[in-house]
Parts: C-alpha cells; structure tokens; sequence
C-alpha cells in the first residue's frame, strides 16, 4: 500500500470523488503495472500537528511508501516555522522509524508572506529531505499552479484536470521507491 498523507492538496478538496491527486496516482502506477493499493490520507484543513495527531494511524496501516504532504495550513496561518518544521520532522522521523519509506511532497506560499517567511518555509523541506535521506518534491504544484484552467477559483486547490497532472509529478517521486 502506498498512503498519500496530508491536507487538503491530498484529499482533492473542491474536486468530484475520484478526481484527487492520489485518485489519479494510483491509475498512473496501475499502468506502469506497479501493484499497489493508493490509500488517500488527506485531511481538508489540516496542519502538520493534525498530521502528527494522526500519524498512529498511518502507521499502523504498515504501508510500504508514504507521499507526506503537509505545511501548506501551516504557511497560510502564520505558524512559527519551528513549530511547522519540529512537526514534519516528528511525522517523517516516526514513519522513517517504522521502517517505511517516505517521499516529501513541498508546498510554497502566495508572495504577499515576505520572502523571509516563504524563504525558510521552502527551506524545511529541504532540510527534512537531507536529514532523512529522502526525495523531494520541492512544489507539488509544479506545472498546475497559475495555469489556466488547472486551479480552482480559490487559487489553492487545483482542478480534476490540474490533479492529473500532480500525479504525475509524484510518479517519478515514488516510484524508485516501489517494487514491480
């Protein structure tokens, strides 16, 4: 099982059943013939110390890879970065423990937080990547964000059509770490 762990970027929130990222993942990996049941984990609003609150759970679902998805709440209320990193830090450190592997999906900020603010929230991921050898994905809206008809109105959540196109910037996150 491959469990995409996160907010509301993960659960598809604005988008029909069926049309979330991890929707699209697992229809990718389908025909790439890696055998893995996609389990959707996101939770609309959540910040990282949701994700911790409900990290028990994930791991104990014993999943062999997990997409960790988290900060964009964080980021959007003015969280400490400290607190926002200590947590992520706490969610990867405890799956990595687990002996799950892990792959870190980053997020970024609308340029109205200061570039001091969105300078160190970037820079969480890549320090949590370095520390936990794991692979990052430093946007998981690479190619969807600001593209016509791939974001929702509310220019944080992308489309069904700008969620297949998340999946695919997963795909190559994932799939060094999954067995055919």
């Amino acid at each position: 099982m491959l469990v995409c762990f996160g907010d509301s970027l993960t659960a598809g929130a604005g988008t029909d059943t069926g049309q979330s990222y991890p929707d699209y993942l697992q229809t990718d990996l389908d025909q790439l013939h890696y055998h893995y049941r996609v389990d959707n984990e996101g939770v609309s609003g959540n910040t990282t110390k949701d994700g911790v609150e409900r990290l028990p759970e994930i791991v104990a679902a014993h999943p062999a890879v997990v997409v960790v998805e988290f900060g964009g709440n964080d980021g959007l209320r003015g969280l400490r970065i400290e607190d926002t990193r200590a947590n992520l830090d706490e969610i990867v450190g405890t799956l990595k423990k687990a002996g799950i592997k892990v792959a870190l999906a980053g997020i970024t900020l609308p340029p109205d937080y200061g570039q001091d603010y969105i300078g160190q929230f970037n820079q969480t991921y890549k320090l949590l990547a370095q520390k936990y050898r794991v692979p990052m994905l430093p946007f998981l809206l690479k190619n969807v964000y600001g593209v016509p008809g791939m974001m929702q109105e509310d220019r944080t959540h992308a489309t069904a059509k700008g969620n297949v196109v998340v999946a695919r910037n997963v795909v190559p996150l994932v799939t060094p770490l999954l067995k055919k």
